[in-house]
C-alpha cells in the first residue's frame, strides 16, 4: 500500500489485499505506531460463502482495513484471475505480529477458545517471546449479556493488538464492537489458532504447508472437516471461474 493506495482484487464481490507477508506486517506495524487501529480479516472461501448469505457479515468484510489471503482456496481463486499472490496464513501472520509486539513493547490481548486452551496458549507465548506483555485473557464461552463487561475490561487493560478466536463470523462481529472503544488497537480474528499455540492441536508438517496442502492434512486428521470442504471448495472455485469469464467478456 504505497502512498496510501490499496491494491486489491475482488473475489465474488469481496476485496482481498495484494501484498507480501512482510508487507502485511509492515503495514500493520506502521499503523500501530501511528495510533491508527484497524481490523484484519484473514479471509478464506468459507467466510466468503457465509458473507454471501449474511449481509451484516458482508459489510464487515468489505469494511475491514486489511484483508489477507489465508489458504489455498483464495490463492487458487486469485490464480484463476491471473494473479500470483503469496498465501498469508492467518496463524503465521498473527504469531509474527505477537513477536513484533513483544519487541516493540506493545501489550496484547487474547480472547476466545476454552479456558484451559487460552491459558495454555498464553503460557506458551510468554515462554516463546521475551518481554511479551499479555494484559488481558478471556475464554470464548460467554453470553451476549457478558459482551459489555468484556468490552469494558479489555478497554481498561488497553492492549494494542487483540487476537480473537471465536470462529467466523462471531469473532468478526465481536471485533466490530471492541473497535468502538479501542480505536488505536489492531484486531485479528484467528479462528482455531489458540488450539495450535496451546499445543493441543498440531499444525501440518512444513512440507504440507509449502505445497499449500495444509487443508488436506487437517482433513485427514479430522475427517468431519470433509463435509465442510466438499463440495463447498470446488463450487467456490467454479463460481470464481464463471465470474472471471464474464469479466473478461465485459459483462
Amino acid at each position: 500500500m504505497e502512498n496510501g493506495e490499496r491494491k486489491q482484487a475482488k473475489i465474488l464481490g469481496f476485496g482481498v489485499d495484494l501484498m507480501s507477508f512482510s508487507e502485511a506486517l509492515e503495514f500493520t506495524m506502521n499503523r500501530l505506531r501511528a495510533g491508527q487501529g484497524f481490523q484484519v480479516v484473514t479471509i478464506n472461501p468459507e467466510m466468503i460463502e457465509i458473507a454471501k448469505k449474511n449481509p451484516d457479515f458482508a459489510s464487515v468484510l468489505n469494511n475491514a482495513e486489511l484483508v489477507i489471503p489465508d489458504g489455498v482456496g483464495i490463492k487458487l481463486a486469485l490464480k484463476i484471475k491471473g494473479i500470483n499472490q503469496e498465501n498469508i496464513p492467518g496463524i503465521e501472520y498473527s504469531k509474527k505480529l505477537i513477536g513484533l509486539c513483544a519487541q516493540n513493547g506493545l501489550p496484547v490481548a487474547l480472547l476466545g477458545a476454552k479456558e484451559e486452551i487460552v491459558q495454555k496458549a498464553k503460557q506458551n507465548l510468554l515462554k516463546e517471546f521475551e518481554n511479551l506483555n499479555i494484559v488481558y485473557t478471556r475464554n470464548g464461552y460467554f453470553s451476549k449479556e457478558d459482551e459489555e463487561s468484556i468490552k469494558n475490561d479489555m478497554t481498561a487493560a488497553a492492549p494494542k493488538a487483540v487476537f480473537v478466536a471465536l470462529g467466523a463470523p462471531k469473532q468478526e462481529f465481536m471485533i466490530q464492537e471492541l473497535k468502538k472503544s479501542m480505536p488505536d488497537a489492531v484486531f485479528v480474528g484467528v479462528g482455531g489458532s489458540f488450539d495450535v499455540w496451546s499445543g493441543v492441536v498440531k499444525r501440518a508438517p512444513e512440507i504440507y504447508r509449502k505445497l499449500g496442502l495444509e487443508w488436506l492434512y487437517r482433513t485427514l486428521k479430522e475427517p468431519e472437516r470433509f463435509k465442510r470442504i466438499f463440495p463447498a471448495l470446488p463450487l467456490f472455485l467454479i463460481r470464481v471461474i464463471i465470474e472471471s469469464v464474464f469479466q473478461k467478456k465485459g459483462y
